[in-house]
C-alpha cells in the first residue's frame, strides 16, 4: 500500500501520535491509582482492557467495510499482538507496582532509542546523525523535567530490580512492535488491524484470569477508582490504541515514538494544575527541548514516508 507524501497525511499522523500519548501520559496517573487502590491486580486491568478494546472495536467493525485477512497475516497479526499489547501493557501495569515514579519514568525514556535501532535492523531505515541529534535532545529534555518534577506518586515506595528489568522490556516490546509491523499495519484499516489485536490479546490473557476476572468486587469499588478504570478501558486502550496505527501509517516507528516523551509532560501539567507540582523556567525549557528533539527527528529525510 502507497503512503502519500502529502503535508495533510504527515499532519493527521502527527495529531494522531499526539493525542495517543497524551491520553497515555493521563493513562499512567490512573494506573497507579488504580493500583494503590488494591483492587485490582495487573492481570485483572489488562483482562478488562483488553475486553473491552475487543467488544468496541469488533462492535465498530460492523459499521466498517469489511476486509478480509489471509491466515498468513492473522498469524502477523497475532506476533503483533504479543508484542504491542500483551507483552507491553502487562510489562507496564506489573512494573508500576515495583518501581517508583521517577524511577519508571527514567527507564520508559529508552523507547524511542530501542526503536530506533529495531527500525535500522528491521525496516533497513537509516540513523542519520540528525535523527541522534534530535532524540538525545528530546532525551534531554524528558530527563531535565522528571529530575525538576514532583511527580505524582504512586508505584512503589523503592524500585526493585525486576520492577526495572519489566520498564526495560515493556519498552522494547513496544519498540520491536512499532519497528517490525508497519507494513503489516498499511495493509488494513484501523478497525481490521485493532478488532484482531485486542482479540488475540483477549483469548491469550482471559484463560489465566478467568475465575478471578469473572468474580471482580465493582460494586466495592470507589466511584474514583471505576471512572478511572473506565477512562483506561476507553479512552487509554480503545481510542488511544485507534490514533496509534494512524500514526505509524504516515509517520517512520523512530518519530512514532518519539511522542512517547510527551507522557511526562503531561504528568507534570498534571502534577501543576491539581498542585502538586509549579511551573518554573525549568520545566519552560524541559517542554521545549522535547518538542525541539521530536521537530528535528521529523526533518530528518529517514524519517520521512516513502513509496512502499
Amino acid at each position: 500500500m502507497s503512503i502519500g507524501l502529502n503535508k495533510s497525511s504527515i499532519l493527521v499522523g502527527h495529531l494522531a501520535c499526539f493525542g495517543a500519548y497524551c491520553i497515555f501520559g493521563l493513562n499512567i496517573v490512573c494506573c497507579k491509582n488504580i493500583s494503590n487502590a488494591n483492587v485490582l491486580t495487573p492481570m485483572d486491568l489488562f483482562c478488562l482492557r483488553a475486553t473491552g478494546a475487543t467488544l468496541l472495536f469488533w462492535l465498530l467493525s460492523l459499521f466498517m467495510p469489511k476486509e478480509k485477512v489471509p491466515l498468513n497475516d492473522l498469524m502477523q497479526i497475532f506476533v503483533a499482538s504479543m508484542l504491542g499489547l500483551f507483552l507491553t501493557q502487562m510489562s507496564f501495569l506489573k512494573a508500576i507496582t515495583m518501581t517508583t515514579s521517577i524511577d519508571l519514568s527514567i527507564a520508559n525514556t529508552c523507547t524511542p532509542i530501542m526503536t530506533m535501532f529495531v527500525a535500522a535492523i528491521v525496516l533497513k531505515e537509516p540513523i542519520t546523525f540528525k535523527k541522534i541529534g534530535g532524540v538525545l535532545v528530546s532525551l534531554a529534555g524528558v530527563l531535565f523535567l522528571i529530575f525538576n518534577s514532583v511527580g505524582l506518586g504512586g508505584g512503589a515506595s523503592e524500585t526493585k530490580p525486576m520492577g526495572i528489568v519489566l520498564a526495560v522490556a515493556n519498552g522494547l516490546t513496544f519498540a520491536m512492535y512499532l519497528g517490525i509491523f508497519r507494513p503489516l499495519i498499511s495493509k488494513y484499516n484501523v478497525v481490521t488491524f485493532m478488532k484482531w489485536m485486542f482479540l488475540f490479546s483477549m483469548l491469550v490473557a482471559l484463560p489465566f484470569n478467568a475465575r478471578h476476572f469473572f468474580t471482580l468486587p465493582f460494586a466495592e469499588m470507589e466511584s474514583k477508582v471505576l471512572w478511572q478504570v473506565a477512562y483506561v478501558v476507553v479512552f487509554a486502550t480503545f481510542i488511544a490504541y485507534f490514533l496509534i496505527p494512524v500514526g505509524q501509517k504516515r509517520l517512520r516507528p523512530t518519530l512514532v515514538s518519539m511522542y512517547n516523551y510527551i507522557q511526562p509532560i503531561i504528568a507534570t501539567i498534571i502534577s501543576i494544575v491539581i498542585g502538586l507540582d509549579h511551573l518554573n523556567w525549568k520545566k519552560c525549557l524541559a517542554m521545549v527541548l522535547v518538542f525541539t528533539g521530536v521537530w528535528i527527528v521529523n526533518q530528518s529525510r529517514a524519517a520521512m514516508p516513502h513509496q512502499d
